[in-house]
């Protein structure tokens, strides 16, 4: 699967990590930064990448990894179309695909280790919406239809 991927400074070290872990397994990914350690990196700007090179059709999935994974997650789900989930146990990284379509897998690099980051990433990318299943896409649409009653066609104070 492409994936684009992204952190700020505090998730440097683990998205380097999940990268090369997740390309070995055969995964194309898209890293948009960081690259370097700058501790002034400021985590919606990566957020705003991931999550536009989402909606944009780059891949159709990303992972984020911030210290707690909060910061990212917040921003990148201001987004429209963005389902953003933060996960730190497998049946989330899956269930969020499965049953919410979700499309962002979001991680703490200060809350969890490299290993449990593989296997959120593993879990993330093979789950699979299940479309199929009446009562998840009736619960999708209605998602959307918040979604869209709450978009907004200018920037706050404007």
């Amino acid at each position: 699967m492409k994936l684009v991927i992204g952190s700020d400074h505090a998730g440097l070290a683990l998205k380097k990590e999940v990268c090369d872990h997740l390309a070995a397994a055969g995964h194309q990914l898209v890293d948009v930064g960081a690259y370097t350690y700058d501790p002034l990196d400021d985590y919606p700007d990566f957020a705003e990448k991931v999550g536009e090179a989402v909606t944009g059709g780059v891949a159709p999935r990303g992972i984020l990894i911030c210290g707690s994974g909060v910061g990212v997650c917040v921003a990148a789900n201001k987004i429209p179309g963005i389902r953003a989930g933060i996960c730190h146990d497998t049946y989330s990284a899956h269930q969020g695909v499965e049953h919410d379509d979700m499309n962002i897998l979001v991680l703490g690099a200060r809350i969890i280790g490299s290993e449990l980051a593989f296997e959120l990433a593993r879990a993330f990318v093979a789950a699979q919406f299940q479309a199929n299943e009446e009562r998840l896409t009736r619960r999708f649409r209605k998602v959307l239809a918040i979604e869209a009653r709450h978009v907004r066609g200018s920037e706050p104070g404007k």
